[in-house]
């Protein structure tokens, strides 16, 4: 038996390992967080318009600093990265009562520029680097900005690195050559702030 399988060709073995059709880990993409379905989260370089009716002095538009904060007249510092426009309007609305009395002061954040939304594409990709865009893209999207894959990546294997909101870092499967062909579609996840694609 021994001898049988020392004289199994090894030509042969090379075609049955090179006919295995590419498996991934299995992974619920399903519940992966969609940014599209829930309010924008302020982050730094995000460009605001805070609007207290009938207040023009403690209006005016407003730039989150790379500290998170942003200052208002009169109001003072709000750190507003990480909070949504109606959290932000809301703590606003609340250290407002302590100087105007009409509690139905009518308060507005509207979020004016998006700047905090970046995403980075490394590996062998075409234009690898850190991509800053206005708008919610999804893995396709990304890898496009990038400029595809280059002739040596191995894009069956991608990655999309992801930090959770507890700190503890994901590596998420993609097939970014399935993704680009229209394949896979639940794997062509919409990006979120500070990820990370990376095609080996």
């Amino acid at each position: 038996m021994r001898r049988a399988l020392l004289a199994f060709p090894l030509s042969a073995l090379v075609l049955v390992t090179a006919g295995c059709p590419h498996t991934q880990p299995r992974f619920n993409y399903a519940s992966e967080a969609d940014p599209r379905k829930t309010e924008f989260i302020i982050g730094p370089s995000d460009t605001l318009k805070v609007t207290i009716w009938k207040n023009p002095d403690l209006s005016g538009d407003t730039t989150v600093r790379p500290d998170g904060v942003i200052t208002l007249p009169l109001l003072g510092d709000f750190h507003a990265a990480g909070k949504t426009a109606a959290e932000l309007r809301a703590e606003i609305r609340t250290r407002l009562a302590t100087f105007v009395k009409d509690d139905s002061a009518l308060v507005t954040v509207a979020i004016t520029g998006i700047n905090s939304y970046r995403v980075t594409v490394s590996g062998n990709v075409e234009h690898p680097g850190t991509y800053a865009v206005n708008h919610y893209i999804n893995v396709a999207e990304a890898l496009m900005l990038a400029g595809g894959v280059n002739k040596f990546g191995t894009p069956e294997d991608g990655v999309l690195i992801r930090v959770g909101a507890d700190g503890a870092t994901r590596r998420i499967p993609v097939d970014c050559a399935a993704i680009l062909s229209g394949a896979r579609q639940e794997q062509n996840l919409t990006i979120l702030t500070g990820d990370t694609i990376y095609v080996p």
